[in-house]
């Protein structure tokens, strides 16, 4: 069974804008309501791209083959019988139905939701049943997409075969907050590579160095001089030491030589900081730990000190990297219980 029937997952927008019209219309639903009737569309992913940017001129570019995909696959490749799971955010359950009904165009139903197709709901379910991971798959940003991974555990519910008994841990947790974590570390090293190359990533860096208790100095734009910041405890600067820093935007490695350079702009009482987006060879590091006086920081690190000192930034920090905190699955260690 498991291996016959497709798993489609369905999110009623936001604040749950289509609740009422899932469960009690018995309908699922996408929006974007000024593409009009998807029928009248060429069955063809790059017509539905071509439709999708011309009635939506403002939406990303990059957004356009995501969104268009939804359509397409809701009208032609969603298919009477399949299986589809809602997860309410309303009465945190889990809602399986199957579907009833070809693609149609309605808005005199739900002005917002007119792409509609009529759903027979099978099965509620308490999400605390499902696994985290089933959890997490089910939960994710887009508003209509198959499931794959555990589509198994969702036709088994369905089929009336009794759930897994809760588990001391269950198995997936440390995936998904592992994944939560590095896609996150990639969205802030991409915003500050795009955005601040150069120069302007000197400026960064400097700030946050001021949010960790230094003041600095951040050297004028032009030639390179190979000292980038000039950081100290001290209001005036005189206190030593004074922290040389270094601010390279690449996301590729850093080799010895850099690292030897920056070594050899120091002079007694002074200490050198070589800051990266990317990361540091072997080499390198091992030059960087045989010098009491001289610190490397790569890209992972320096996304952790962001995280520690991000409410200490100003707003156009913020709104450069804007985040807020989360709190996600730990691993329950044995004795911890």
């Amino acid at each position: 069974m498991a291996d016959q029937e497709t798993v489609w997952c369905i999110h009623a927008g936001e604040s749950s804008a289509a609740e009422k019209l899932f469960l009690e219309k018995k309908f699922v639903a996408l929006s974007w309501p000024a593409m009009a009737d998807l029928s009248k569309i060429k069955p063809d992913r790059e017509a539905f791209k071509a439709k999708l940017g011309e009635t939506y001129p403002r939406e990303k570019p990059g957004a356009i083959p995501t969104k268009a995909g939804e359509l397409f696959r809701f009208v032609h490749e969603m298919a009477i019988n399949d299986i589809v799971v809602y997860p309410s955010k309303v009465d945190r359950h889990v809602h399986i139905g199957r579907v009833q009904g070809n693609y149609t165009y309605r808005p005199e139903l739900d002005e917002d939701y007119p792409h509609l197709r009529a759903v027979q709901w099978l099965k509620s379910v308490p999400r605390l049943s499902f696994t985290q991971g089933a959890l997490y798959e089910i939960g994710g940003a887009l508003a209509f997409f198959r499931v794959k991974t555990h589509a198994d555990e969702f036709l088994a519910v369905l089929a009336g075969m009794p759930l897994a008994p809760p588990v001391a841990e269950d198995t997936t947790t440390i995936e998904v907050a592992e994944e939560i974590e590095e896609t996150t570390r990639d969205f802030v090293l991409k915003r500050l590579s795009q955005e601040l190359k150069g120069h302007p990533l000197e400026g960064f860096v400097a700030h946050l160095l001021q949010a960790m208790g230094y003041r600095t100095r951040v050297s004028p734009e032009g030639p390179d001089s190979g000292v980038d910041i000039l950081a100290h405890k001290d209001e005036l600067g005189f206190e030593p030491p004074i922290v040389k820093v270094q601010v390279k935007s690449t996301s590729g490695s850093i080799g010895e030589p850099v690292v030897s350079q920056l070594n050899g702009k120091l002079t007694t009482n002074e200490c050198g900081l070589l800051v990266t987006l990317g990361t540091f060879t072997p080499q390198a590091r091992n030059f960087a730990r045989s010098k009491s006086n001289l610190r490397l920081i790569d890209g992972e690190e320096l996304v952790s000190l962001i995280y520690q000192h991000y409410e200490q930034f100003d707003s156009r920090y913020k709104g450069l990297l804007p985040l807020k905190r989360v709190y996600v699955p730990q691993p329950i260690e044995e004795g911890n219980e």
